[in-house]
């Protein structure tokens, strides 16, 4: 198996460890200045997945304050009791459901979250982009063209492009990102229908849209896009009986999370042929098992979770964290610091910030 890499940028030694998890991109660095706060506190960068819980626990043990990227890495009960010197766990975004906030609040560690930068606005151009990929066979006909071939075979697999304007789209989930491609809908010049349990006529109706229950919008909808928090009562909104009921033409696009709908099930329905195609930022588990059916069907258009990754968004992601962590690993060693104990190191010591570069290996 291909080995993985971790990154870890280690500053000049310090009473702190902070620890800068899921830089999948690996972009953490160029997109804040983090001197400061090594200067302060010894940080490492992770930029590789954790393999498992437990492989999470032992590299992070060592650690006063953890950052997760959104909810890449879930921090359940399991985890948390297992970090003894964990003091402040920061997230990027505003919500993190894979973070047992209440149990590590009451184990006294501060949690707190970023704003959320326009993450809303690339989840719907995302989304957007999912959807033309996938109406347009973009991806076929650029693998075909890389084969030699001018025109991907027009099979079974393969069907002609098609045309979203005059048909319907159906919108589950009428919030900020929802209503985002609505709008973008109307601009193709598509009917714009929506539901959700929340959602009224007058609501729907300010932004010119129609509100339908929800069998109508899934039986008569060319496009159907999800854009639901997920919680108790819309986990599986998705499911079965609303696969049976989608139009052979449907397209069926996921861009929120995946517990949405049944994943697993889906297969079974787009071999059955209703939904036709379905689009999917989001997956079960994250990253997907590389031998996952889903990645190689022929009826399936997907990318990596990449709905909110944008540089824009993550360096305001980064910023706020490095500017946070800076504040509180100040406050922190001036509280607990011994008298004459703690002076933020200077260049005089011939250790730069930065002095310290080491890459390892990960399986």
């Amino acid at each position: 198996m291909q080995r993985a890499q971790e990154a870890e940028v280690r500053s000049v030694a310090s009473e702190l460890r902070i620890a800068i998890c899921d830089d999948w991109e690996q972009c953490a660095l160029s997109c804040a200045d983090w001197a400061e706060l090594q200067q302060l506190a010894d940080v490492q960068f992770f930029s590789a997945p954790f393999q498992s819980p437990e492989d999470a626990i032992r590299r992070l043990a060592d650690f006063d304050a953890i950052c997760l990227m959104r909810e890449r890495t879930p921090f359940p009960k399991e985890v948390i009791d297992q970090l003894p010197r964990l003091k402040r766990l920061l997230f990027t975004g505003e919500r993190n459901a894979a973070v047992d906030i209440g149990h590590a609040r009451s184990r006294g560690i501060e949690v707190s979250g970023t704003t959320s930068g326009p993450n809303k606005a690339s989840t719907a151009e995302h989304t957007w982009a999912l959807i033309l990929a996938a109406t347009r066979r973009i991806v076929p006909a650029m693998q075909t063209a890389q084969q030699g071939l001018w025109r991907p075979v027009d099979d079974a697999r393969y069907p002609l492009p098609d045309v979203l304007e005059g048909d319907r789209i159906g919108v589950i989930g009428l919030g900020a990102i929802g209503s985002r491609v609505a709008r973008i809908a109307q601009g193709f010049g598509m009917e714009v229908v929506a539901w959700s349990q929340n959602l009224t006529d007058q609501q729907a109706s300010s932004l010119g849209i129609r509100r339908v229950e929800k069998n109508e919008l899934i039986a008569t909808s060319k496009v159907i896009s999800l854009h639901l928090v997920l919680s108790d009562r819309t986990r599986r909104v998705i499911g079965q009986t609303e696969y049976s009921l989608m139009r052979r033409d449907a397209l069926l696009v996921n861009t929120s999370r995946s517990g949405l709908i049944d994943q697993e099930g889906l297969i079974a329905a787009l071999d059955s042929g209703r939904p036709g195609h379905a689009a999917l930022d989001v997956f079960d588990q994250e990253p997907i098992a590389e031998n996952h059916p889903l990645l190689t069907h022929p009826c399936v258009t997907h990318t990596p979770h990449l709905g909110y990754v944008a540089a824009p968004v993550m360096e305001i992601f980064y910023r706020q964290l490095a500017n946070d962590l800076t504040v509180w690993s100040r406050q922190w060693l001036n509280t607990n610091a011994a008298p004459g104990g703690y002076r933020p190191p200077s260049s005089a010591s011939g250790v730069t910030p930065n002095a310290i570069r080491k890459r390892d290996t990960m399986l």
